[in-house]
């Protein structure tokens, strides 16, 4: 029963695509327009659709003052690994090859054309990935030297995630430290740290005019709240304690409050247990949405792997009175930090701009039934190059699936579902 109903879920898939298909979304070259896209060519204004389309940023591709000479000695940040992937199999793509080569995410000149490239296609929200490690941060540069100076970030909402997980020595350059899997950095902070980041955040950050905002309040994504708790002794208590303190801080900086939202990174279905812990869990601690940074329960076929996603998100939002934010992913295939991965490891079946600008139909969707909570989506990712997970364009694919997102996003293919 269950291989009838995968066959059944791949044929549908396959006719949603070929209707995608002929409505133009996969087309790689420029569709006719007035305005002149990044690479010279042609595309549609962005429309003001009501949408928040939010991509995280992984801030990886720099050289870091802090601890770049440590972890990526040669100077240009994790392409370091990203050109080295090699192909576990016939067909896998690897290293993947970016059309607009290795650039530096902390340039503003490089900043701005990804901007310009986003707002043009869809994408009006930026999600960074930020880190803090030792008593300090960590790639902060893409945000501070490449987004805040970029001319046009006017033009671009951001938000910040808190990526406040514990990093392996050879989990970022398994070239350098090959089998050494010993802890490089701990994300627990202690209470002096906290109250730093809250201050720092606050000043730098949620006082920017376009920092994004739900309600007037700040949204600022926590995710791992695990390691959140950790830092507070394990108990939910206090850590609910150190959340109402940074609400308290925001309120004194003028703004509301503060929208704090729970990341639950990939994710599976719950059993009935995890499923009432999550739930008891998000209330107590006081959360105010629930995202994703990636779709849930991965698997080689990028539509099973997308079915799974749908149905962990149901259960989400069936337990859960705030909002439970929907996410697309591109795909999965992080291969390059990873020797031993093979086949059964990375998305690789049915992995194209059709499959992906279909779920992202449904997550349009869902944001649609949803009236009653801000019609945000994520998507993961603009630039995990070494994650197989971006909207950037490639050689493969090229602008595949930007024209997938301007095609959802912009409305297309509602005009031939009502057909």
């Amino acid at each position: 029963m269950k291989y009838l109903e995968i066959k059944f879920q791949v044929a549908v898939f396959f006719l949603f695509s070929y209707v995608l298909f002929c409505a133009g979304f996969v087309s790689c070259t420029n569709a006719p327009s007035s305005a002149n896209n990044a690479d010279g060519g042609q595309t549609e204004e962005r429309t003001d659709n009501g949408y928040y389309v939010a991509a995280y940023i992984w801030p990886s591709c720099h050289h870091d003052e802090r601890f770049g000479d440590m972890l990526w000695p040669e100077g240009k940040g994790e392409w370091e690994v990203i050109n080295k992937g090699n192909p576990r199999f016939d067909g896998h793509y690897q290293p993947r090859r970016p059309l607009w080569g290795c650039e530096m995410d902390n340039d503003p000149a490089v900043m701005e054309k990804w901007i310009e490239t986003a707002v043009r296609y869809g994408v009006n929200v930026f999600v960074f990935d930020w880190y803090w490690y030792d008593g300090g941060p960590f790639l902060e540069s893409t945000l501070n030297d490449g987004f805040l100076k970029a001319k046009n970030n006017a033009d671009m909402q951001f938000y910040i995630m808190w990526a406040n997980h514990d990093v392996k020595k050879n989990y970022w350059n398994v070239h350098k430290f090959t089998n050494d899997t010993t802890l490089l950095w701990n994300a627990v902070v202690d209470e002096a740290n906290y109250k730093t980041i809250v201050k720092r955040v606050i000043e730098r950050y949620f006082k920017q005019p376009n920092y994004f905002k739900i309600d007037g309040c700040p949204v600022f994504s926590i995710f791992s709240v695990d390691k959140l708790m950790e830092s507070f002794g394990g108990d939910a208590t206090k850590a609910r304690q150190a959340l109402d303190y940074f609400r308290e801080e925001v309120k004194k900086a003028g703004f509301p409050d503060l929208h704090i939202q729970w990341n639950q990174g990939g994710g599976a279905l719950m059993s009935p247990e995890n499923a009432k812990q999550f739930s008891d869990r998000v209330n107590e601690m006081g959360f105010n949405s629930v995202a994703m940074y990636n779709m849930g329960g991965t698997d080689e076929d990028y539509i099973v792997y997308g079915n799974n996603a749908i149905d962990i998100r149901a259960q989400m939002d069936s337990l859960l009175d705030i909002p439970v934010f929907p996410c697309v992913s591109i795909g999965w295939d992080d291969t390059p930090r990873f020797p031993t991965k093979g086949i059964r490891d990375v998305v690789h079946y049915h992995n194209t701009p059709e499959s992906f600008a279909a779920l992202l139909y449904r997550a349009k969707q869902y944001a649609d039934s949803h009236p009653e909570q801000p019609k945000l989506i994520t998507i993961n990712a603009w630039n995990e190059w070494v994650e197989g997970s971006y909207l950037l364009p490639d050689m493969l694919n090229g602008y595949g699936y930007l024209e997938a997102v301007r095609k959802i996003m912009n409305g297309t293919f509602d005009s031939y579902a009502k057909k």
